[in-house]
């Protein structure tokens, strides 16, 4: 799938837990004929509205389209669900052009631990930099803590 085991993971556990059996799908055929007949109710709150005094609400994208289509573009095959969920998380990295760097870097784009890296003072250039034999993406990906990767590329810089 992506290459990463922990990302390919992560893809097979949301699929199987969104599998359905035949008494499950009914139900949910059902719930939603029920709710159909409801009437409908504008979602968000008052403090969402176009105008004052309208009743209609500002519709609220929970994820920037700019990331959804960037996602979308490296792994088509990901369900929208899982691309908006984690696109959530990517908005707070900061903009497209700073998350595809680390996606260029090797990380997935439903890989939500680069703002941990991001935290501990790693840059997505520092990905592919060596400590011993391993690049720090390797290290990070063999459980290494982004904090000792910063310390030994900190120590690794005052030496040369």
């Amino acid at each position: 799938m992506t290459g990463d085991p922990g990302v390919d993971a992560l893809i097979r556990q949301w699929a199987a837990e969104r599998e359905q059996t035949p008494e499950e799908q009914e139900v949910d055929r059902i719930a939603s004929a029920w709710l159909a007949d409801a009437p409908a109710q504008a979602p968000g709150i008052p403090g969402q509205r176009a105008r004052t005094g309208q009743s209609r609400f500002v519709p609220v994208e929970s994820a920037d389209p700019g990331y959804l289509e960037a996602m979308r573009r490296r792994l088509p095959e990901v369900p929208e669900e899982l691309l908006t969920a984690a696109a959530g998380w990517w908005q707070m990295v900061g903009g497209v052009a700073e998350a595809e760097e680390w996606w260029d870097a090797g990380l997935s784009p439903l890989d939500q631990r680069a703002l941990d890296y991001r935290a501990a003072g790693l840059a997505p250039s520092d990905l592919s930099r060596r400590l011993g034999p391993m690049t720090v993406l390797q290290h990070l990906r063999r459980g290494s803590a982004p904090a000792w990767c910063v310390a030994r590329l900190a120590r690794q810089q005052k030496s040369a």
